[in-house]
């Protein structure tokens, strides 16, 4: 889901903890600014079923800083990064490595003598089959930075009009 909220200090502090208190475990959080001044957009991923997902919407939307609440279960575009970390010995591991790299358009931002670090970007599946395939070779550290998320076509996370503010 995506939470329009505005931006500033303990709002993020504020919506985990309500996670917490209700005993929502949360698998993915991706915060950043959006174009519009003084807002900021979180993407949470957590599992449940429909009654769940409605009873956090309901909750969010309770709290003051909350502007909007947007479910994706509708068509969207999701997408996360990730830096992979693995061991790069010898010559013929790196050719295979690389020959990984680009069936995934990954790309390499840091290449050493015995490990070189790779980004990728994509839906979870691709991360997912990125990592998989360089399990082999010796993965040494990930770091993904959580998904986001957008709703396809018309549909856009806006704020309410002051009027419609209850």
């Amino acid at each position: 889901m995506s939470v329009l909220v505005e931006d500033h200090p303990r709002v993020l502090t504020r919506i985990t903890s309500l996670f917490a208190r209700r005993g929502f475990n949360i698998e993915s959080l991706a915060v950043g600014k959006t174009h519009l001044p003084g807002l900021s957009r979180i993407s949470i991923v957590v599992l449940g079923d429909d009654r769940t997902i409605e009873q956090v919407e309901k909750q969010l939307n309770k709290l003051v800083e909350v502007i909007k609440v947007t479910d994706h279960t509708e068509p969207h575009v999701e997408r996360e990064m990730a830096l992979v970390k693995v061991r790069t010995e010898g010559v013929e591991e790196r050719l295979q490595i690389k020959e990984i790299v680009e069936a995934f358009r990954a790309r390499p931002v840091d290449v050493g003598r015995s490990s070189s670090i790779y980004e990728v970007t994509g839906d979870p599946g691709k991360i997912e089959g990125f990592i998989a395939g360089l399990e082999p070779y010796g993965v040494l550290e990930v770091m993904r930075t959580g998904a986001i998320a957008m709703s396809r076509g018309e549909a856009i996370l806006k704020p309410r009009l002051k009027k419609e503010a209850v």
